[in-house]
């Protein structure tokens, strides 16, 4: 299996409790290729990486996302693993990310923790956050991948140098995804384990302010993959207050009182709601015209370049 062409991604924030010990056990898995891109650490992460031989980079921005990004415009190795540095993945499940990719059966592969976590690993918001995402993401592409947040990820150096990324923080890791949704890449889950933290690693996710940044990327990106979802989200809210304010003219009317500008109104967001979905149905049937002309395309190109 050609390890030496692979490189191990890093990014790093304050790990110096873990950071050492995870470049050791990824050296004795075969890699030596490792890559700390550090996003302007205050404690000893970056000596300890240098001290293990690992390459640093201390990224130019701040956050998650821009440090990946970076990255993958610095890095041009065939095979690219990324795993955080808080010492919760095993370096022994890099052979299980990297199998797909060797044998040409994925292009991007996602490491699902869900499928064995350590007692204590999540905390139960962020479980439950954990399946709500998961949940609206399968809703909002059509595709069931069971764990899109998950830090450990392996591509080829086509996919990684395909993605556009804009995100900065956390929700890079959703973006990712769905733009190898969007470009078509081969995707493959595969379980891995997932421990519980270090009691001297703290935590840089916030469940409730990042969630909401997740969702949010997730949702506002569906505009582009699936429009009806999109549309179809607004167009409920419409029909459901065109409802609500619709009952309670109703009720006005049984008592003798009639409400005029509320009628109005009810109409309005009922009719506002339906033509959402008729948006959505139109912008769905453009996307879908798209998707299947670009996905020719990218198959031509394939068949040319073999």
């Amino acid at each position: 299996m050609p390890e030496k062409d692979v490189c191990i991604l890093i990014p790093t924030l304050n790990e110096g409790a873990t950071i050492a010990q995870l470049i050791r056990d990824l050296r004795s898995e075969g890699f030596n290729n490792i890559v700390v891109i550090d996003g302007h650490s205050t404690d000893k992460t970056r000596e300890l990486a240098e001290a293990e031989g690992a390459r640093l980079i201390v990224q130019k921005g701040k956050g998650k996302g821009q440090a990946i990004q970076e990255a993958f415009g610095t890095l041009d190795n065939e095979y690219l693993v990324m795993l955080d540095g808080d010492g919760t993945y095993l370096a022994s499940d890099v052979h299980a990310m990297l199998a797909p990719l060797f044998e040409g059966e994925a292009e991007h592969v996602i490491g699902n923790r869900l499928a064995n976590f350590e007692p204590g690993a999540f905390e139960r918001l962020n479980l439950i956050g954990n399946k709500l995402i998961n949940r609206l993401f399968s809703m909002a592409y059509r595709q069931h991948l069971t764990d899109i947040l998950t830090g450990y990820r392996a591509f080829t150096l086509d996919v990684y140098k395909s993605f556009d990324l804009k995100e900065m923080g956390f929700e890079v890791e959703s973006e990712m995804t769905i733009q190898s949704i969007k470009l078509d890449h081969m995707i493959e889950v595969v379980p891995i384990s997932y421990l519980s933290r270090n009691s001297d690693a703290a935590t840089k996710l916030n469940p409730l302010k990042d969630g909401f940044r997740i969702g949010k990327t997730i949702y506002r990106l569906a505009r582009f993959h699936n429009p009806m979802f999109y549309f179809g989200m607004i167009g409920t809210i419409f029909i459901l207050s065109g409802l609500v304010t619709g009952t309670y003219v109703v009720d006005q009317w049984f008592k003798g009182i009639t409400r005029i500008p509320m009628t109005v109104l009810t109409a309005l967001l009922i009719m506002s709601g339906f033509q959402m979905f008729v948006l959505g149905m139109l912008s769905d049937l453009m996307v879908s015209m798209h998707m299947e002309i670009m996905r020719l395309l990218r198959k031509r190109d394939k068949s040319g370049k073999h």
